[in-house]
């Protein structure tokens, strides 16, 4: 097992480059840069002075001396000079990965008034105490140009909400799941098993921004809705069951600011879980030993509990497993949606604001979920099942 999980472990490391690579090279093509020169600087700007910013500031190679000293002394023109500004890709790219890495030293250069600035040296921070390597490896992940903090301090509370929001999800989730699979699995073809099928397929079929504007309609309007019916009926106090927005769930979660997202991103992973261990169950009640069981006398119910469940099990602990990168993917659905602030909302945020380090930090925590929940995926699997050899 030893040996395994070392392996494994050696292949995540090297899938993680080349994702992050690929994520580092994509959100650092030239329109990206090109809209963050001009949002930090003027959006008047023009090809020679973006590429001039870019260049002061580490995102590409130094422009040509030259070309710079004969736009100064006007033997050349804005436009003639933007003309011979390399657009396309820069080998620069690779020496940024590196110093985004850590294990290259950060650039350093001099603003337009001769004060030092480099990717190791912090707004208001003195530029003789910066250390020469800023990287992953030493924790430091980059400053956000929309927040104007250390990205780690910007997306620290960001990622405590979604946290807590999938945890939220997985209690319900996962139980649900696993008891409406079991249910359904036990008598294969019965009317319960139609029944709960349904269920769990109409689920699976509506997407969040689906079942959540649902919910927002039918549950947290103070105008339609179950809310004011029940209100007129006297079974409730107030207009709505739940609220439409979560935000003041960041503070003080509660029930009533709170479920409604919860259940939005439950319900659509509950279903596939839920099929995939009716699917496992039904097989599992079909096998051999189960035959032999019933056969011997043995009831019903110790025979679900004691010989069918963990061998149902199988299979849906790994779909449970893999349902953690998804939810990464649906909270950015619902946290924008309820005005959430998590991880996703800040996703959207970033993406809209090209902040770039938000944006490759984000997907550093996407890559780090997903190959560590592989990982527990296979070991886990190899647990449960003692067919499976790793030797």
């Amino acid at each position: 097992m030893g040996l395994f999980i070392l392996r494994r472990v050696g292949v995540m490391l090297l899938t993680a480059l080349c994702l992050t690579f690929i994520v580092f090279v994509m959100t650092n093509l030239y329109p990206n840069l090109e809209k963050l020169a001009k949002s930090e600087g003027n959006f008047r700007m023009t090809d020679i002075e973006v590429a001039t910013w870019l260049s002061n500031n580490g995102y590409r190679s130094p422009l040509d001396e030259q070309l710079l000293a004969d736009l100064k002394a006007g033997r050349i023109t804005q436009a003639e000079a933007s003309e011979q500004v390399n657009v396309g890709f820069d080998s620069r790219i690779f020496r940024n990965y590196a110093e985004w890495l850590g294990v290259a030293p950060g650039w350093t250069g001099e603003d337009r008034d001769g004060n030092a600035t480099g990717r190791c040296i912090l707004p208001g921070s003195d530029p003789a105490e910066a250390s020469a390597f800023c990287g992953i490896l030493q924790g430091y992940w980059g400053w956000s140009t929309v927040a104007k903090a250390p990205v780690t301090e910007a997306l620290g509370t960001r990622m405590g909400n979604t946290g807590f929001l999938m945890l939220c999800v997985l209690l319900l989730m996962v139980p649900s799941a696993l008891i409406v699979g079991v249910l359904a699995g036990m008598r294969e073809g019965s009317g319960l098993d139609r029944s709960l099928s349904t269920f769990s397929i109409t689920t699976t079929a509506t997407p969040e921004y689906v079942s959540g504007v649902i919910f927002i309609a039918l549950l947290a309007s103070s105008r339609n809705g179950l809310g004011p019916l029940l209100n007129d009926w006297g079974w409730i106090e107030g207009k709505t069951l739940f609220k439409g927005t979560a935000t003041s769930a960041m503070e003080n979660p509660n029930f009533e600011n709170f479920f409604l997202p919860v259940l939005t991103i439950a319900l659509y992973g509950m279903g596939y879980i839920a099929r995939m261990t009716r699917a496992s169950m039904a097989e599992v009640m079909t096998a051999q030993y189960i035959r032999t069981a019933r056969l011997k006398g043995v009831s019903f119910g110790n025979i679900v509990m004691k010989h069918a469940l963990r061998n149902a099990l199988i299979a849906p602990f790994t779909v449970i497993m893999l349902q953690f990168p998804w939810l990464l993917n649906g909270v950015v659905i619902v946290e924008t949606l309820f005005q959430y602030k998590g991880v996703g909302w800040e996703l959207v945020r970033a993406a809209g604001n090209n902040d770039i380090e938000m944006l490759l930090a984000i997907s550093v925590v996407s890559v780090f979920v997903v190959l560590v929940t592989q990982l527990i995926s296979d070991i886990g699997y190899v647990y449960l099942n003692p067919r499976i050899s790793v030797t």
